[in-house]
């Protein structure tokens, strides 16, 4: 098996590429990223491209395997262009689009795209825990999750005119870890936390080790289709502050979201608009279809993800 992997410079790659390497099964990996990888191996091809370039795009005639992992989260290294929606669009949906549609005229039979929990957006009328068949509602002006559910949108009507081709999604909640993106590191150490009314809304995470693992078992699997990755049990992002810091302090969540924009102006470290409103409501997975058809269960619970620390 010869597989293309996107974003291959990323924090989840920096996972998924050693237990790839490590089987046997799988004979040659091609890493594209715009960053340099920070490894190599005999059976390991770097190449550094956009996931637009013909350099990337070639390789998609020797690839067997699609895992498209590449998307600009929370503008991150997109500089001043990150207030650009347009530009952000251009990268993450536009891009997998010819991307994906190349991988398709190339002939790769497998794609497995890694989307996000985000798609589902968090509202009050959200069943709880949310399955596989919620239609997507991401919130709106949540670039990431409004890109993200454009191109699952998107792969509905390229798999409906491609009954041969085996895609997967994967859907992780927010995935911790020590290759986390440092805004998840800073909100469960920080200690405000939103001020609402009981009961508290609940949320999920899950560990980075095991969004690899499902990642892996994705190559191999005969299932296809949307897969919920996350770790139980739900709690209220307060509760996940306190297994950090003793003490929060409760802010008006329209004071959160103000003082979140304001920031977001001047740094992409705090995190694109959007999000912050998010957690008005719950947001709590169904991973049962998970363990039934990939054989894949967080191993590590919330609590051991939450009180990472090194």
């Amino acid at each position: 098996m010869k597989i293309l992997i996107t974003g291959a410079a990323g924090r989840l790659a920096r996972l998924v590429l050693p237990r790839l390497l490590a089987d046997e099964r799988i004979e040659r990996v091609y890493g594209v990223d715009l960053q340099p990888i920070p490894l190599e191996h005999p059976r390991l091809t770097a190449v550094r491209a956009d996931i637009r370039d013909p350099e990337c795009l070639e390789l998609l005639e020797v690839a067997d395997v699609l895992v498209h992992m590449a998307f600009v989260l929370m503008g991150g290294g997109l500089g001043r262009a990150r207030h650009d929606r347009a530009a952000v669009r251009a990268v993450n949906v536009a891009g997998s689009h010819l991307l994906m549609g190349a991988a398709v005229e190339a002939g790769v039979g497998r794609i497995v795209f890694v989307s996000s929990a985000a798609v589902y957006g968090t509202w009050p009328d959200l069943p709880e825990p949310v399955s596989e068949s919620q239609p997507l509602r991401p919130l709106p002006g949540f670039s990431y999750g409004e890109d993200k559910a454009a191109v699952e949108t998107w792969l509905d009507g390229l798999e409906a005119a491609n009954p041969y081709l085996h895609l997967i999604r994967l859907r992780p909640h927010a995935i911790l870890g020590p290759n986390a993106h440092p805004m998840l590191l800073r909100l469960l150490h920080q200690p405000l936390v939103p001020w609402l009314s009981r009961p508290l809304p609940r949320t999920q995470c899950v560990w980075e080790d095991d969004v690899a693992e499902a990642l892996h078992l994705s190559l191999f699997t005969a299932a296809r289709g949307a897969f919920n990755l996350a770790a139980d049990p739900p709690m209220p992002l307060r509760d996940m502050v306190r297994l950090n810091r003793r003490l929060t302090l409760p802010v008006p969540l329209a004071l959160l979201d103000l003082g979140h924009r304001i920031a977001w102006r001047f740094s992409p470290a705090v995190g694109e608009p959007g999000w912050v409103k998010g957690l008005r409501h719950s947001l709590v997975l169904d991973t049962r279809r998970a363990w039934e058809e990939l054989g894949w269960r967080a191993r590590r619970d919330t609590h051991r993800c939450v009180k990472y620390e090194g």
